[in-house]
């Protein structure tokens, strides 16, 4: 009890008590799993000497398994070509050439960073198919199951081009890319699930998750490819293509995409003009290997 100026009395009023939110709490507990989460499936890549994160539990054979499982439902979806065919019989040519420079070209590139190679390849069951589709398109998943889709043929034009692109898409899996991206998943689910845990109502959710997106998933995914570049650009010079076609050849994809593309802040890709500074920047690095590894004088 206390007594006012004015000769009253007045009830001590109690102070509130401060305490701890638990949303504060919650969000701090799922950003210390979520550090934790990065630092302790941190790896060096032996292709670039930089770390990345892989999920320690993802094993060459679950991503076999995965790349597997896709392919066979792509297969099912899509229609190949006759594998006699003319066309499926040149890709898969000019596929076997990238695949035997693999061993060569691996080992050169991490002797450059100074790293030790897992020859991961050599678990791979390696397929190719050609699928009729417009699309001017490649890919290779993990475990070595490889496309080429007929839109491609014609923007490329020559075997150099296409050994080119595929030489990138076996670059992304032998890069881990896949793995990659799915351990970026499990840290972007950690996110989602400390947001809805917390309160966070909706918007605030996709405002966390769109920085998120732009400030790390997004220049992650434009740096895979620009790595996938490099590697695939040196796989088809060691296996006797000409690089210097990857040039004209990104030129001609951006024509047929009609010369317009998302600002390369909010696309997982770089942009053509930014991918075509970098190959020719690549490019005397290419000859190089070129001319140390190409043993068919072409």
């Amino acid at each position: 009890m206390q007594r006012d100026p004015f000769g009253g009395r007045y009830e001590q009023q109690a102070r509130p008590r401060r305490g701890i939110n638990p949303r504060f709490i919650i969000l701090l507990l799922f950003a210390g799993y979520g550090v934790f989460y990065w630092f302790s499936n941190r790896v060096v890549d032996p292709y670039t000497g930089e770390k990345v994160l892989i999920d320690g539990s993802i094993d060459i054979a679950q991503e076999k398994e995965l790349g597997l499982q896709a392919y066979q439902e792509i297969l099912q979806q899509e229609r190949p070509v006759d594998p006699n065919s003319p066309i499926a019989q040149q890709v898969r040519g000019i596929a076997q050439r990238l695949i035997e420079k693999v061993p060569e070209v691996a080992t050169a590139i991490a002797q450059e960073h100074g790293t030790r190679i897992q020859p991961i390849w050599e678990q791979f069951d390696w397929d190719v198919n050609v699928i009729q589709s417009e699309q001017a398109n490649a890919f290779c998943l993990p475990g070595g199951k490889m496309a080429v889709y007929t839109g491609l043929i014609p923007v490329a034009q020559n075997a150099d081009a296409v050994a080119v692109v595929m030489g990138h898409e076996i670059a992304h899996a032998l890069l881990r890319h896949g793995a990659q991206r799915m351990s970026q998943q499990k840290l972007t689910q950690i996110g989602q699930m400390a947001g809805a845990m917390s309160g966070m109502d909706p918007q605030q959710q996709q405002m966390v998750m769109a920085a998120m997106g732009y400030g790390y998933l997004l220049p992650y995914a434009r740096q895979h490819e620009t790595q996938a570049d490099e590697v695939g650009l040196m796989l088809a010079a060691a296996a006797c293509f000409d690089p210097r076609e990857s040039v004209p050849l990104w030129e001609r994809m951006s024509q047929a995409s009609g010369g317009q593309s998302p600002p390369e802040f909010s696309s997982t890709h770089p942009n053509p003009g930014t991918r075509i500074a970098n190959l020719q920047a690549l490019m005397p690095k290419a000859l190089e290997y070129r001319q140390r590894f190409c043993r068919q004088g072409g």
